[in-house]
Order: structure tokens, then sequence, then C-alpha cells
């Protein structure tokens, strides 16, 4: 096994329900432990699992195994299927250094499309997101997924994307791996295509 580059390695994978967010941290959580770590995935839900806010947070160290909810301003990096939740998460476990992976495409509340609420401007969203971490990316995965041919996909183009980043002990072999498991094969080019894309994104960004 490769010695872990940041030890604890917290991941936080959030989003809103309905995104993919929870099967993106199984999956990522199976693919490090058939690489061999010791890995915690814990999972909560907002009052609402669809539409609601929905958080993972994927944990592992070379010490003992570690409970599955991480010490608040903590987060090695923080994944996002949704933008707005990028910030509503930094603010409990952010800090200077965390690294942040997120979904440019926003997916308006209820009460924003009711007119209740306002949601933030793009570039605004973007600046504030950026001022908070040591390193914002800001893809398009949802629009990459388009173009593979369905918008559910985008969580694993970020997942691509964390794998290129070279935080993890694993690569997207094993990520891909991992989603055979779980998807039959005639479901696993889109997937292939998708992870790939994620690490383009990345190496754009």
């Amino acid at each position: 096994m490769k010695a872990l580059k940041h030890d604890p390695l917290d991941i936080v994978i959030t989003g809103v329900g309905g995104q993919g967010n929870v099967l993106a941290s199984q999956v990522l959580g199976r693919s490090l432990l058939a690489a061999g770590y010791e890995v915690t995935v814990g999972e909560t839900y907002g009052l609402s699992q669809r539409g609601g806010s929905v958080m993972s947070q994927v944990r592992l160290s070379s010490g003992p195994v570690l409970g599955p909810l991480m010490p608040e301003h903590r987060a090695t990096a923080i994944v996002s299927l949704e933008p707005l939740e990028a910030l509503r998460v930094l603010g409990t476990y952010g800090h200077p250094g965390v690294i942040v992976i997120t979904n440019d495409r926003p997916l308006r509340p209820l009460a924003v499309l009711a007119g209740e609420q306002a949601y933030p401007g793009a570039e605004e969203l973007k600046a504030t997101l950026a001022s908070l971490c040591h390193r914002l990316y800001a893809l398009p995965a949802t629009e990459a997924a388009l173009e593979l041919g369905n918008h559910i996909l985008a969580n694993v183009v970020l997942l691509g994307a964390l794998c290129a980043l070279d935080l993890l002990p694993i690569g997207a072999a094993e990520v891909e791996a991992a989603l055979g498991e779980m998807f039959p094969e005639k479901l696993m080019g889109p997937n292939r295509a998708a992870l790939s894309k994620g690490a383009e994104l990345i190496t754009k960004g």
C-alpha cells in the first residue's frame, strides 16, 4: 500500500438528495477497502432525502480505525455536486488548507424557485468559495455528464477529478474496479468515460 500523503485523509462528498453523492462515497470506500486500507464511511441526510442536503464522510488513516464523523474544520478535500452545498459544508469542515472540487451547476431549492429566497450569482459564489479554501476546482460536471449521455454521471466525473489530484493513495483504475463490482459491464463504458472526463477537467482547471 502507498503511504498516505495526508494522514488522516478526510474527504467530504456532499450534494442534495438524488444527485448520487452517497453512491460516490460508497464507490470510493469500496475502492480504498479493496486496496487494503482501513476506511470509514459515514452519511448524514437533511430533512428531505430528495432535494435535501446529503453528506458523506470518507475517512482513512494509517493509525487506528477512525469514527464515521470527522472533527469540524478538518476536511482534506470537499467534493460537492452542488456549489451552494460546497459553501455550506465549508462553514463546518473547511479551513484555509482545504481543497474543494465542485460541480458548477446549481440546483436551486424549492424556496428559491418559489421566490422566497435568493440564490447567489455564479461568479459571486465562485469567488466566495475560492476565498475560503486553498484551491477551488469549479468543474462543469453536469455538462460533461450530459455530453456522455446522462446527467447522473456527474458524480463519477467528480470522482475522476478527485483521483487526478494526487490526494488519494489510489487512482482511477481502483475506482473503476469498484464501479465494475456494482454495475453490469453494459453500463461501464459511460462510467469509464466519466472518470476520464473528470481527470481531463482537472487538467484544464
